[in-house]
């Protein structure tokens, strides 16, 4: 007698249809879908696919020029340069298309930002001006954006004199937003000193109130508003040679690979910083048990300075 169960279309089916059964669950895929889900998630994902491409373009052609010249083929261009090349440029295109509702989170900020009490007043006048600074960011990229793909008129006639037309051009508008997106990346370099002394003044704090030691939840909350902030500086200054390049009609960086590489660096850290910040909390550890008579622990507030909008590449 086999010992075999028999071939049923229910085991058939449990086999293939549910072969996924097998793998166990992902903390890692929820967490990327968690990240991805979000406008923001998706825009880092994509800012690094695009500059990474854009970085393989110069690489590929260059190979295509060495091996043209060992005789290793007949053209000195490469075909996957032109297809990688197009696909960045639609991926350029597609994430400037998606900033087109880029306002209304910046609404939400500046709400937000005269509804809760920020840590100190310098915080608070750096964010309001950074907000402000979105509002002529926003506006000036959808026009620009709009009127070099002839969406919109470049000539729109004024309600008030329809004798006298307003020109809008794509180029100068460009430069422009990006002129507040400047402004917007040197007020963070304030922001992030702000947000150093805060991080020092709350280290000074535990130690006072701990002498001999912190716990480990406490070690672990410094360590990682210090690895935000140098996260964000390494965002920020990135952003800002681009910032500057980008506000300029010839730019200042001639060699374009270098702002390819800048933008990559700009897209890592921001995609991390991201990452980090979707992150669940790990579980409290469980809490020791205290010897009969021992005086508690202070209760110390962490100060966390809040995160001003983030716009970058």
């Amino acid at each position: 007698m086999s010992l075999s169960k028999p071939l049923t279309l229910s085991r058939i089916n449990d086999f293939i249809l549910g072969s996924f059964s097998a793998l166990p669950p992902s903390a890692t895929l929820d967490h990327l879908v968690r990240y991805l889900g979000t406008w923001s998630g998706s825009d880092k994902l994509f800012m690094v696919l695009q500059y990474t491409l854009q970085l393989l373009v110069p690489l590929l052609n260059l190979r295509a020029r060495l091996q043209y010249r060992a005789g290793l083929r007949k053209d000195p261009t490469s075909s996957a340069a032109v297809g990688i090349s197009k696909f960045a440029k639609i991926i350029n295109d597609s994430r400037t298309l998606w900033r087109i509702w880029g306002l209304l989170p910046i609404f939400q900020w500046l709400i937000s930002l005269e509804r809760n009490p920020q840590p100190t007043r310098n915080l608070l006048t750096i964010e309001r001006l950074q907000g402000w600074s979105m509002l002529g960011y926003y506006p000036l990229e959808h026009l620009s954006y709009l009127t070099s793909r002839d969406i919109i008129p470049s000539t729109i006639s004024s309600p008030l004199a329809p004798q006298n037309a307003i020109t809008l051009k794509p180029v100068p508008m460009g430069m422009w937003s990006c002129r507040f997106w400047a402004a917007y990346v040197i007020l963070q370099f304030a922001h992030l000193r702000e947000d150093r002394k805060l991080l020092q003044s709350r280290q000074r704090t535990l130690r006072k109130a701990k002498g001999s030691g912190i716990t480990e939840s406490e070690k672990k909350e410094i360590q990682s508003r210090s690895d935000s902030y140098w996260n964000e500086m390494v965002l920020n200054l990135g952003n800002l040679p681009l910032a500057l390049h980008w506000s300029t009609e010839k730019g200042l960086i001639k060699n374009e690979v270098w702002v390819d590489i800048l933008c990559l660096i700009t897209a890592l850290a921001s995609f991390r910083g991201g990452w980090r910040a979707t992150a669940l909390p790990s579980p409290p550890p469980p809490a020791p048990i205290r010897a009969e008579g021992a005086v508690p622990l202070p209760e110390t507030s962490a100060d966390v300075p809040a995160v001003a909008y983030e716009i970058s590449g």
